[in-house]
């Protein structure tokens, strides 16, 4: 058996999160009392070192964390993982600039993995111009990541494969134009927009490379393969997210029952049935995933083991995604409703389910 992800939040916390979830929508980024919360625990800086007063969260602990807060909030849950991913790089960064980033206490970094800008080798620094989409808790960073394109007086520096080289930067979100980008059916309140730099001179210092080899800050969490990292915690997002939709059901369920006069007991047990499946598969595939991570973590250069996390995070994506499919036609017009948490639940999921990362099965 697997735990429910209320387990590993204080039902304080997730009264607040979930009250000011349908204004965070209307906001379109969340809620001030929202990001209260997240300050006070530091949840943005769950993989931040250590060193500067991060959490340097072990993987295992993390996606129980963050599994947790998406099943109090989707977008809530989201941008933490992003962000707070995204502090990550704190592992890789220049002390000197580390320091500056983690000296705020609200500290947030944003960004976009796209390469869709370009830094020009200019004496000391870089030329920074470009443009990036989908950069979840962009209006809440206080620095911003961007990957670039190299170039020398406009011309591409390669790569030791002969390739255009790509490096990431940190910036200061003053320097960062925000634009208007988020237009989809969920996970509205992550404000997901896009934003531009124009003309941005930046010392090389601000440059950094994420690769174990060039880890500042001597740790496992930062010598752990960025790519199964980022797999197991999407993956832990939408796990949160489809619990919290499968915990909605009993009451629609519920409604239905007592308020639709064509729904007779056959009916009923149908349903019911339908969603102990659903349930069953979804923990099934929940403990499997978490297992998956905890021995990986145990065993980081075993290759068999990251690829199994790799497979398992793709297979509890897509049973989260199956399980709610499987659900809903169930549930009303309660789930159909704009209005409705269930709704919100049934939107999120299949916006962040659409992530390039974990959309297909290897």
């Amino acid at each position: 058996m697997t735990e429910h992800p209320s387990t590993h939040l204080h039902p304080g916390w997730i009264e607040t999160i979930r009250s000011h979830a349908a204004e965070a929508e209307k906001l379109g980024k969340l809620h001030p009392e929202q990001l209260n919360l997240i300050y006070q625990q530091q949840w943005f800086n769950l993989l931040a070192p250590a060193a500067y007063g991060g959490s340097e969260t072990p993987l295992p602990q993390l996606i129980e964390i963050e599994e947790a807060l998406s099943w109090a909030d989707g977008s809530l849950g989201w941008v933490v993982t992003l962000c707070c991913g995204a502090g990550w790089f704190g592992g890789f960064l220049q002390p000197g600039i580390a320091e500056r980033v983690y000296a705020d206490t609200e500290a947030c970094i944003a960004g976009s993995g796209a390469a869709t800008g370009t830094a020009d080798i200019t004496g000391d620094g870089y030329i920074i111009n470009g443009n990036w989409k989908y950069a979840s808790g962009v209006h809440h960073a206080t620095h911003i990541t961007v990957n670039c394109l190299i170039t020398n007086n406009g011309e591409p520096v390669l790569d030791e494969d002969g390739a255009q080289l790509i490096l990431p930067f940190i910036l200061n979100s003053a320097d960062v134009k925000l634009l208007p980008g988020w237009k989809y059916m969920g996970m509205v309140a992550t404000g997901s927009d896009a934003y531009e730099v124009n003309n941005l001179y930046i010392d090389k210092s601000r440059c950094f490379k994420i690769d174990a080899d060039a880890a500042v800050i001597d740790s496992l969490l930062y010598t752990y393969p960025f790519l199964q990292l980022a797999e197991a915690t999407l993956a832990a997002n939408l796990s949160g997210m489809a619990v919290h939709f499968i915990d909605l059901c009993a009451p629609a369920f519920a409604y239905k029952a007592t308020n639709i006069r064509r729904v007779n007991e056959a009916n009923v047990a149908v349903m019911h049935n339908a969603l102990a499946d659903a349930s069953k598969e979804l923990n099934q595939v929940r403990l499997r995933f978490f297992k998956a991570v905890e021995v990986s973590w145990a065993e980081p250069t075993n290759q068999g083991m990251l690829k199994q996390v790799s497979h398992v995070s793709r297979l509890l994506a897509k049973t989260a995604r199956e399980s709610v499919d499987l659900l809903y036609p169930y549930c009303g017009l309660l789930a159909a409703s704009p209005d409705t948490e269930i709704n919100r639940v049934w939107r999120d999921l299949h916006t962040a389910s659409q992530h390039a990362l974990l959309t297909f099965m290897e």
